[in-house]
This record gives C-alpha cells, structure tokens and sequence, in this order.
C-alpha cells in the first residue's frame, strides 16, 4: 500500500492510514512496519459468501491529511 500510494513508512504513520471494512468485522490491516497489506482476521469464505459464486470482500483506504 506504502509503495502503491508513493509514500515513505514514516509518512504512512504521519497520515494516519487505515483501512476500513464494510460491517463490524474488519478483515483487513494495514502492517505498520512495511505498510503491507494483511488479514486482520481470520476470513470464512463459506460464512461469507455461502450461495455466491464470486466472493469479493470490499474495503477503503483512508489518509487522513494533506497528501
């Protein structure tokens, strides 16, 4: 995520980065000493997506700041 928005690590820390899930869950993370994108939890396609073909679990990025 670091490199794909053009930003340092300590930027990403600066801009307060987060990643946000639809729902209370919140699948994903954001890693703070490489600015990797993780899973935050342990993600079950079968609950998930249990009738659907296509499982896409959606989530936005948020920089808070001037970029």
């Amino acid at each position: 995520v670091a490199k794909d928005l053009g930003l340092q690590l300590p930027a990403i820390r600066d801009h307060a980065v987060r990643i946000v899930s639809q729902g209370r869950t919140q699948y994903f993370a954001l890693h703070g000493k490489t600015g990797h994108l993780v899973t935050a939890e342990r993600i079950d396609r079968e609950q998930l997506c249990e009738s659907v073909q296509q499982c896409v679990l959606r989530c936005e990025l948020i920089v808070e700041g001037e970029m």
